[in-house]
This record gives C-alpha cells, structure tokens and sequence, in this order.
C-alpha cells in the first residue's frame, strides 16, 4: 500500500512572532509589539500561562454565531497597522474585518521552502501563485530570484501586497499583480500555451472570484489540478498546496499531487503546518500541505 509520511512542520525562525500561550478554545499570539487574542477551536486544554499574562493583551476577536462573523476589541492603545519581518520579507499587518491579519505565521517554513525551490543559480523560474492573498509567498519567490503571477480575486489584498513588495524593496519588474478567477485564468493559460516551473495553491475551503464566481474544495480542486498540470514546464521545480479549514487529510493532496506529477520525475511530502508554543508544551495544528519538488 503505497502510504506516505505525515510530517509536522514548524516555523521556529520567528523574531516579530510567537505563540506565546493556547488553551479554552483560544490561542494568545504576539504580532511584533501587540499581544492578541483570537478563537482557536483545536485548543482545548488549558492554558499554560497564568490570567495575568492573558490579561496583558491589546486586542481580542470575538466571534458571532454567523459564519466568519464577529468583531476585534481594543483593551490597549494600538496602530492601525504596523510592520512585521521574517527573515529577508517585511510586510504590513493589521486588524481586518474578519479575524485575518495578513500573514499566517504558520506559513513561515513554506516561505522558506519556496526560496530554496526558486534559488537555482543563474536560472529564473517562471512562478504561479493563485489564491496569493496578500503575497507574503510571492516575495519569498521573488526575493530568491523567480518571477512570479501572483493572482487573487480581491483588488484590496492585491493591494495590500504591493504594498508589501515595496517594503520588502523588491523590484516591480518580479511581481506581477493579477485579480482574476483561478480556475478560468487557468483556463485561459492553457489556450495561451503558457508555461511554469513552479505553482504555488492555497484554495479555499469556499469562495467566490471577482464577478462571483463560486469556489467550492472538493468540486473544482481536481479539475484546477489537472489544468495546473498542463501549464508546467516540460522540467517542473516545485508544486506547494496549502489547504485550511476543510474536512480532508493530507493524503487527500498526497495522491491528488502524485496523479498531477506523474509524468515528472521528483518527490511528494504531505502533513500539517503547526503553530508551536514557545514553552514547546502544545501545537495547533493550522492547515495540511503537500509539497513536489523535483530537486533532491
């Protein structure tokens, strides 16, 4: 029975960010100089730290019974947004409508990742990256060299990338910015015989492109695979997907990715993106992944 590994990733190289404590469904995280509090359902042992370390934050997000509904709470003077840094990538963060801030800090070791992927000397990969949010992975890819299409249906974290980029002083020429449906632009890719070395997907469990167009995981993943497959160049670098908040394990894209490689010579890993404490005492886990990559 062709089973893989399930592997645990953490992202250990954080400065601007911790996970300072978690327990009764919430977690207690440190973005650059302000203590947050927001819901975390998979934290259901108490937490380490006392209530009075608790009781030191800036903000907290409380949630309504609706969906991706509720709203933040200021218990302390804030800015309405500031500057974090990973590493060689700088970034604006800030409170938005939903309990978002702009980065996923769990993301960190596949930024890392995709900068190992995108640093071949003397060659420039051709980088795709679709539901790119507010671009933190596209600069990594930049900042190694790639020039990437970064695309998402919202015009405003297309923004709130750019902005991003210039922090990070990447050149303009290494980004393009797009705001598109994933699934037609792929589409209209293969008409225009374009090709990449790397594809970069972190789908959404539901949503909708720039003209509603519906998203939905399970319905639409496979055939995006498959499409995103005739994109790639006849020597494929990397494939990363990320996947939250659904009802599926990472085997789910462990044989998804090996029937879209199958072609390419290279090497599937699966298993979970997780946010440790600094304590080390517990982990949440944040999301499955799959990774290709025909590097050894």
């Amino acid at each position: 029975m062709n089973l893989p590994n399930i592997n645990l990733l953490t992202s250990p190289a954080w400065k601007d960010y911790e996970l300072v404590d978690s327990g009764n469904g919430s977690k207690l995280e440190r973005y650059g100089t302000y203590l947050l509090k927001r819901p975390e359902p998979e934290a259901i042992w108490k937490p380490s730290k006392p209530e009075k370390v608790w009781n030191q934050l800036h903000a907290e997000f409380l949630p309504t019974a609706e969906k991706n509904g509720g709203h933040w709470i200021e218990h302390r003077p804030m800015e309405e947004r500031w500057k974090m840094q990973y590493k060689n990538l700088t970034f604006w963060v800030q409170k938005s409508a939903s309990r978002h801030l702009g980065v996923f800090p769990e993301q960190a070791v596949q930024w890392d990742w995709i900068q190992q992927q995108a640093s071949i000397p003397n060659v420039r990969l051709n980088v795709l990256n679709l539901f790119g949010y507010t671009g933190i992975a596209s600069l990594a890819a930049a900042k190694a060299g790639a020039f990437v299409s970064h695309l998402d249906a919202s015009r405003k974290v297309n923004q709130w990338g750019q902005e991003n980029q210039a922090l990070s002083g990447i050149s303009d020429q290494s980004i393009r910015w797009l705001v598109d449906d994933a699934f037609k632009f792929v589409k209209r890719e293969i008409r225009r015989n374009s090709k990449y070395d790397g594809i970069i997907l972190d789908p959404p469990k539901f949503g909708r492109g720039p003209k509603g167009e519906v998203w939905e995981f399970y319905k639409i993943l496979p055939d995006l695979l498959d499409s995103c497959r005739q994109i790639l160049s006849d020597k494929p670098i990397f494939v990363l997907i990320t996947a939250y908040a659904i009802k599926a394990s990472s085997l789910t894209l462990y044989y998804g990715l090996e029937e879209m490689m199958r072609k390419h010579k290279g090497t599937t890993s699966v298993g979970e993106v997780v946010l440790s404490e600094k304590t080390g005492k517990n982990a949440i886990s944040m999301a499955i992944y799959g990774r290709w990559t025909s590097i050894s």
